[in-house]
């Protein structure tokens, strides 16, 4: 099989985890970037040592050389990108969130079938090794029936992580862009497909959701937290919660984004504890098992964020050249993004939401 062609569009800061994933790779290789940023697109293109620069996405598309192209641009333009890569005949992985709406993932997928592609949404969480080792306990039986999924954001300042201007990240608190806040839509994405990993399908969704001004923006942008979501799995007895806290006065260490994410699944045999993905804040191993009276810590490689881009893009090359699905492929993204919009529709309207009855 001759190796996957891949071509990055989109050459913003995140970019640099997404290349990982191609390196020293014999069967999948970055061949051209894109950006309407010139300068940003030569930069990646010289770091990477990559031969082929666009700014023009219609370029991309019609080049017959890239069979893959990974999208990494604002929420709002992931349905037509999308859209036109099938058309294309390209294979798409494409940035979380999936879509701005159910219809347009409906879109996205109706568009991949019918061209013969695979389509999935790039999302790291669900590979986080943790993640994954907790989810085969899970299913191992290891802590019994799960009763309760609890997921913990808390976004801060930090020293040593990624200094990102306010204005890289304005777009996201404009709802035509982004299609909802910053935390709760955009990284929560991340913690909704992994209640989703770990909990299976939901039911139904109560959210409240509270909105913050930020002080770097002089109170002209609002930020949506703090924010409580709480949900039934259509698994029988089964809860989960999701809080999400914005607390800039908080110093949190990380290599990457200043967020505290904590994960808690409470079996009728035990719980399991994923004490970090981005950032640490607790000095505690990665994962815990606590059953029988005591609390072990699980061994687990590969615990760095950026572990966790390897680990998707890896996914999606081995299921190019098998033939199977990625594990967050269109229809399981639709279903995370319905998950999402569910709790802001709860919000906005101060009622339960149905994830399957969003559009």
């Amino acid at each position: 099989m001759n190796p996957i062609r891949v071509a990055i569009v989109g050459c913003g800061r995140i970019s640099d985890l997404h290349q990982l994933g191609y390196r020293g790779r014999d069967d999948a290789r970055i061949v051209a970037v894109c950006d309407t940023n010139k300068s940003h697109a030569k930069q990646k293109a010289k770091a990477w040592g990559v031969e082929k620069i666009y700014t023009d996405y219609q370029q991309v598309l019609a080049d017959k050389d890239i069979d893959l192209v990974e999208l990494l641009t604002p929420h709002h333009l992931h349905c037509p990108m999308t859209v036109q890569a099938a058309q294309a005949g390209k294979h798409i992985s494409v940035q979380k969130p999936m879509a701005l709406s159910a219809l347009e993932a409906d879109q996205m997928i109706a568009a991949a079938n019918q061209a013969g592609v695979i389509l999935r949404v790039y999302e790291t969480f669900v590979f986080y090794a943790p993640a994954v080792r907790a989810k085969q306990m899970i299913d191992a039986g290891e802590i019994g029936e799960v009763r309760a999924v609890r997921m913990h954001i808390s976004t801060g300042t930090s020293d040593t992580a990624w200094d990102v201007p306010l204005s890289a990240w304005l777009w996201r608190f404009n709802e035509k862009t982004c299609g909802g806040g910053p935390l709760v839509f955009d990284h929560g994405y991340h913690l909704f497909s992994l209640g989703y990993y770990l909990g299976g399908p939901v039911e139904k969704v109560y959210a409240w959701i509270d909105h913050t001004p930020v002080k770097e923006a002089a109170g002209i942008v609002k930020i949506d937290a703090p924010a409580m979501i709480i949900f039934q799995y259509k698994a029988p007895r089964c809860y989960g919660q999701l809080d999400i806290e914005y607390t800039p006065k908080m110093r949190i260490y990380s290599d990457y984004y200043a967020d505290d994410d904590r994960i808690e699944v409470i079996g009728d045999k035990g719980m399991l504890f994923i004490n970090r993905y981005t950032a640490r804040t607790v000095d505690l191993p990665e994962l815990m098992l606590f059953k029988d009276g005591k609390t072990t810590a699980i061994p687990v490689e590969g615990v760095e964020w950026h572990d966790s881009f390897i680990a998707t893009t890896v996914d999606m090359i081995d299921k190019l050249k098998s033939g199977g699905q990625p594990r967050l492929d269109g229809p399981a993204g639709k279903a995370v993004l319905q998950f999402t919009l569910a709790a802001l529709q709860s919000a906005a309207s101060g009622r339960e939401v149905r994830p399957d009855d969003v559009t």
